[in-house]
């Protein structure tokens, strides 16, 4: 790829991951304020015949209610997520990584707004979950949004695509070294292969 075609890509695949994070983040915010608005004080709604449950719960912890109590420290976790999402954009080509890191941005903006902005506190919020399977913990959208893109990056990352947009071939194993019993072998094998086809110096015939 020349310079001209790299310095279109970058911008392209930048505004593929924007429009990913910010739909993600839509989603999670819109739902989030419906299920507040409707279901707060209802009792859960099953639906699909039990498939599907709107539960609200408030999540103190991480994703699927792991960690409950340690709402600061998700946060700053979070927090790095972000940050480490957009130094990788830096050196964004790839589309699949644009929607991958899409996904995760997103769905870690949707969460961190609720540690941000909810009650208890600043940074002490409590992440609002509402969507409820069968034998699965009660989640939302932005924990969907990254767990998908969580599959993704380890898809991407096992067929050896890097964000870059190129891709990591395996390195091909190297010959075994020739040691000297078995050049001295192979030379010999020689040797006897050409005196079995006649090839070889023939004695001086007597008169």
């Amino acid at each position: 790829m020349n310079p001209g075609q790299d310095a279109g890509v970058r911008p392209r695949r930048i505004g593929v991951l924007v429009a990913i994070a910010v739909t993600a983040l839509a989603l999670d915010v819109i739902s989030k304020a419906i299920v507040v608005t409707t279901l707060s004080d209802r009792s859960p709604i099953e639906l699909l015949g039990g498939l599907l449950t709107l539960r609200v719960l408030r999540n103190s912890g991480a994703a699927f209610n792991i960690g409950n109590g340690m709402t600061l420290v998700f946060t700053v976790i979070a927090t790095g997520v972000v940050v480490a999402i957009l130094r990788y954009a830096r050196k964004l080509r790839s589309l699949p990584w644009a929607v991958t890191l899409g996904l995760l941005l997103g769905g870690a903006l949707g969460n961190l707004a609720d540690r941000m902005l909810r009650s208890p506190g600043v940074f002490r919020g409590h992440v609002v979950d509402w969507i409820e399977l069968p034998h699965w913990p009660v989640f939302n959208l932005a924990d969907a949004s990254i767990v998908c893109g969580g599959v993704l990056a380890v898809l991407l990352a096992s067929r050896g695509l890097q964000v870059d947009g190129t891709v990591q071939q395996d390195e091909p194993d190297e010959p075994p070294a020739s040691t000297p019993a078995a050049s001295a072998a192979s030379a010999e094998d020689t040797e006897v292969d050409h005196d079995r086809r006649g090839d070889g110096p023939r004695p001086d015939a007597r008169r």
